[in-house]
């Protein structure tokens, strides 16, 4: 259902007035979205850092087993699988507000999950609140998407890439917060990893007060106002319409091409990352280095997407998809004959970040802009469960595999991955030209 027109005196900023009537001003209201995430992201990265430094560590500390510690990784992505899809049939009905702000509210709980069972050592309520945690991570990919809701087709990467670099200073000083964490863990009787989780749930709640009280107008309920073909298919059956996104995507071959280098890029990822602070931990890394290892980390996914956005939209989504692959390659071949040196696990973990950011920045755009408006919302949700899904399949792997084969092997496995991503792109750029 349209919106109601609004009074001049109620009419949020972005919105010009003309001979009484209320018309959207898109060029205003896409910049205000743009910053607002970019605050959103801000706070919500502090918590997911944190998460990312802290988890595994403290699920190897309440179970005992080196093998179980990666199912910290695994239930975050899994919790991020499940509820994407959800969240984004809520963007859908509701606007970005409520989907990208439920998904803050619902990681914040889980946080608090975590807190209550960590002291007495509960380790399926934990796992439960790790799940639920994974709401973060969702409403921190489908903040992406909500950039492009309004943008112009040769800012939509740039627009993206701003969004996914804010994530940067929170995520970066997230895992830092470990030492602070320790202290707070003791004064509050917990165990020293779960201190972490405080600050998370402090994280998620601001993001969601800063998404809820200004991402107004929403982006996408106003792109649905100015583009009549936004709201095509809104009252159809839920898995009518995500059938027939899928169909369309499949449909498509840049689309098609968008999610698979998504999909397989986010497990590459995730299953290096995954063990790499219990790798650094059982060579006697402190939690203080474990943190800065994975705040570079975090950098690397983050800090440079504005000029991987520029550069997809300057030399297409494609050589920036390619380009991804070879710097994971370098990588995984850095980090995974690292052994003991803590400088090459740390280089070859901010390497995997970059690719990450190539990968993620130039897909993401190619997948939304590959599908029509009427389909976008679905397929942006269908592409974040997948990632969800194999990201879990990765960290749930990887715990096994490190304990069997080592590190070093659990690199090797990852960098395969590299194969088919390229094998796609280079087959869609060809067919292109």
């Amino acid at each position: 259902m349209a919106a109601m027109p609004e009074s001049p005196e109620s009419a949020p900023s972005g919105i010009s007035r003309n001979e009484g009537a209320v018309l959207p001003d898109r060029a205003a209201v896409q910049h205000r979205t743009v910053r607002v995430l970019m605050a959103a992201q801000i706070v919500i990265g502090v918590g997911m850092g944190a998460v990312i430094s802290s988890g595994s560590l403290l699920v190897e500390r309440l179970t005992g087993s080196q093998a179980a510690a990666g199912f910290a990784t695994t239930l975050v992505t899994l919790g991020a699988a499940a509820l994407s899809v959800p969240l984004a049939a809520l963007s859908r009905s509701r606007g970005r507000r409520a989907g990208l702000g439920t998904g803050a509210l619902i990681a914040a709980a889980g946080s608090l999950v975590v807190l209550v069972a960590a002291p007495l050592g509960w380790v399926p309520l934990a796992f439960l609140g790790l799940l639920l945690v994974g709401a973060g991570t969702a409403a921190n990919l489908q903040s992406r998407f909500a950039a492009t809701d309004l943008a112009e087709a040769d800012g939509r990467a740039r627009a993206l890439s701003l969004v996914v670099w804010s994530v940067t200073v929170g995520a970066v000083l997230g895992p830092n917060l470990t030492g602070p964490g320790a202290a707070v863990s003791r004064a509050l009787g917990l165990p020293e990893e779960a201190g972490a989780f405080v600050f998370s749930c402090v994280a998620y709640l601001l993001g969601w007060a800063l998404i809820h009280t200004r991402l107004r107008p929403d982006p996408m309920l106003l792109a649905a106002r100015l583009n009549p073909g936004e709201t095509a298919g809104r009252g159809a059956p839920f898995l009518t319409r995500m059938s027939g996104a899928l169909r369309h995507v499949a449909a498509s071959p840049s689309a098609l091409t968008g999610l698979i280098a998504l999909v397989l890029s986010h497990a590459v990822m995730v299953s290096v990352m995954t063990m790499t602070p219990v790798h650094l931990a059982h060579h006697g890394a402190s939690l203080s280095v474990v943190g800065f290892t994975l705040s570079l980390h975090i950098a690397g996914m983050y800090a440079f997407s504005p000029l991987v956005g520029r550069a997809a939209d300057r030399f297409g989504r494609v050589p920036v998809i390619l380009a991804g692959q070879v710097v994971y390659v370098a990588a995984t071949l850095l980090a995974g004959t690292a052994g003991d040196r803590r400088w090459a696990v740390t280089a070859g973990l901010f390497l995997l970040g970059v690719g990450w950011s190539c990968a993620t920045v130039a897909a993401s755009t190619l997948l939304s802009e590959s599908v029509d408006a009427g389909h976008r919302a679905e397929v942006q949700g269908a592409s974040d469960m997948l990632m969800g899904l194999v990201g879990a399949a990765g960290g749930a792997l990887s715990g096994a595999f490190a304990a069997v084969s080592g590190y070093g092997g659990l690199n090797a496995a990852a960098a395969v991955l590299v194969v088919p991503v390229s094998a796609c792109a280079l087959y869609f750029g060809l067919r292109k030209r």
